[in-house]
This record gives structure tokens, sequence and C-alpha cells, in this order.
């Protein structure tokens, strides 16, 4: 395995950051850029004209992340060269969230039609696609020797538009979904770092991802009485700093789910994930020790402490960059801490996460982890 790692901004257009693929041909890149810079046509164009054999796929951020730092206003690209392996790149349109389970299926289906596959990475729309959903039809369509990672475009802190690059320049309303086949090791690990504070509360009112009551009460007022006056008149995006956890299963470890939208008219609120009638949630706060802590802990999980030469994914909630504000860059030197320099480090910062957990072999949706995919040859 080769990396070359680009960076893009507009005084200075594309430049090398790390790496070379000393003339070897990539076979993918992962980019990953401010939304209005990623939006322009003209940078799918150079990217494919440079590594034109290589399936590129990548997303809107809400932050990107490259080796230790943490970048605003710029479009980072990771070209990899995979000597023992290779890919295949597919995609779909989801015109409306019903349809995201359907998306997993068809994606994941085109993939495992061809032998040898070992791994899926799925780059998402971040608003439009029912990442729950996603990841269960993707699910049904492989056994659980075949891991799932990846991750939810964003969009800052704006919530309003999300592109995707999926072999062709970036749109919205895409999922697209990279297979990797062949001679290659592949980990993961996914952690959040957050505490339950309250009392527990029982969902008595919802439909997927949209809850209208809490123990009976309805929702968005009695999470606005919980946030303060002063949190509540900034919502949704003050949110992000108080998600919650929902226990899917009884004995299970609670998935943490962050607030999208909401509305006054229905007293509801909107998460990235599904929160279903009847189960149990706490909200949720954290310290930054604990989220840097967390991310460390995704970087254990995920090291393949044999390799000389690898590739690491992270992919970490807007959430939690939020909270960390200028300290965010610790949880990012955290993981390169501790995965080594033998790993070259890409991602960006989300409106949610898909991984597998210790509890959950398959993938799930979560949001406010730091997720993280490492992979060698």
């Amino acid at each position: 395995m080769k990396v070359e790692q680009l960076q893009w901004t507009g005084t200075s257009g594309w430049e090398n950051y790390s790496g070379s693929l000393d003339g070897t041909k990539a076979n993918f890149v992962l980019v990953f850029g401010d939304s209005q810079l990623i939006s322009e046509s003209a940078r799918y164009d150079e990217l494919k004209n440079k590594f034109p054999e290589a399936h590129i796929l990548g997303c809107s951020t809400s932050g990107n992340i490259i080796d230790t730092e943490v970048l605003d206003e710029c479009i980072t690209a990771t070209a990899v060269h995979l000597e023992k392996s290779n890919t295949q790149l597919v995609s779909c349109e989801v015109k409306d969230v019903k349809d995201s389970f359907q998306a997993g299926v068809d994606l994941v289906k085109q993939l495992a039609e061809k032998d040898g596959l070992k791994h899926v990475l799925i780059i998402s729309e971040g608003l439009g696609v029912n990442g729950s959903e996603l990841a269960k039809g993707a699910n049904s369509m492989l056994p659980e020797s075949i891991s799932i990672t990846g991750g939810l475009a964003g969009d800052g802190y704006d919530f309003k538009k999300t592109w995707i690059i999926a072999d062709h320049a970036a749109n919205s309303g895409t999922v697209g979904a990279l297979g990797i086949y062949g001679d290659i090791q592949v980990k993961h690990g996914c952690v959040h770092g957050w505490e339950d504070f309250g009392i527990k509360r029982k969902v008595t009112k919802s439909k997927d991802n949209v809850v209208f009551e809490i123990d009976g009460e309805p929702a968005l007022a009695l999470y606005k009485k919980y946030l303060g006056e002063e949190n509540a008149k900034d919502l949704p995006s003050s949110g992000l700093r108080f998600p919650i956890s929902v226990e899917l299963q009884e004995g299970d470890e609670p998935l943490v789910r962050t607030l999208l939208a909401i509305d006054e008219e229905t007293q509801s609120l909107t998460f990235a994930g599904d929160v279903p009638e009847g189960k149990t949630v706490f909200l949720m706060k954290a310290q930054i020790e604990g989220l840097v802590e967390a991310a460390e802990k995704a970087a254990q999980s995920a090291n393949l402490s044999d390799s000389s030469v690898g590739l690491a994914m992270a992919v970490s909630c807007v959430g939690r960059r939020l909270v960390m504000t200028k300290l965010v860059e610790e949880e990012v030197e955290a993981v390169k801490d501790t995965l080594g320099d033998k790993f070259s480090l890409t991602g960006y910062y989300s409106y949610g996460e898909l991984a597998p957990t210790n509890e959950f072999i398959q993938c799930q949706l979560h949001n406010q982890t730091m997720t993280l995919t490492t992979m060698t040859e």
C-alpha cells in the first residue's frame, strides 16, 4: 500500500500534504471538504485528471481531518494504491428518506456479486437519509464476517445541504459504497465517551427518527426545560451538546443519537437515527477529557499493530467538535499517537457515523462517536 495526501485551498490550489505514490496508479481517492468548495465540479474534475483510474469517494463535512489537524475552508484528498487488493464503487440516489433501507440493500447487493469482498465503506447524504435504515439494509445483504463502516456527510453547523462525490461531481441525495476485495486487513473502533445525566425516561410516542412524546409530555418542551433558556434559544444547533442515549435492547450498550431538527408546531425532535417508541432514553453530556479518552480507545480497538504501512479513516461527530471547540485536535492527536506514523490519517466531522461495535457485530448508525477504520495489506 502507498498513500499520497493532498490539500486544496482557494489561494494555492492542490498541493502535496504528505507521502507520494511515486508514479504508481491510485485505486481509490477519499476526498473531504467544506460544502461550498467541494460542491464545485472543477474540484472533482481536477482529481479525476490526476488519478484517472481511481474511484473517487467523499463528501462535504463539518471539518476535515488530515494527520493531526482539523481544517476548515479547504478540501483534503487521500489517494491510495493497493498492491494486493482491488476496489469497486457503486452509488444510488435516495429521493425519499423512506428509501434508505432499500438503498443499503441495492448498493451492497451489487458489491457482493463480486468474489473476495472484505469490507464496505459507505459515505452517505447527511440530511435526507435515515442512517439506521441504511445500515440495516446494507447488513441484510452480507454475512457478519464482512464489515461495514463509514459515515454521513456534514455541512458545518448549518444543517442545510450536504454533498457527495461518488465517481461523479458532487451532488446531494446520494449514497456511495466502496467495496474492497482481496488480500487486505481491516479493523475498526467506535467509542463515544459521553455520560448520562438526569433520570431514566421512556419514549411514549415516536416514528422512526422523530420523537413526539417522552414520558407522555411533548418532547420538544421537555428537552427545552432540560437545556435551559440560554441553550434552548439556539436549538437545534445547541442540541449537539446534549445528545440522548437509547437502549435498543435490554442489557445492550445504548446507542447515542444526535438532534438534527425541531418542529415547534408538533413539538417534536428529529434525531440522526431511529429512536423507537417504548425505549428507554437518557439525556447526555460530556467532558473534553472523556471524549479524548474515547478517541484513544477507538484507536486501540482499530490498531493493526503488525502493519508496516496503513490507512486510517476517522469519522467523528460534529457534536464532539462543538463541545471541544479549539481543543478538538486533541482527540485527533490521541488517535495518531495510538496508531503511530505507519498510518496515514484522513477523515472528517460528520452528521452520523457507521460502524460495528463490540456489542453489535453488524454495522449500526452512531452519533457523537469517534469511529475509525484502518486497513493494510
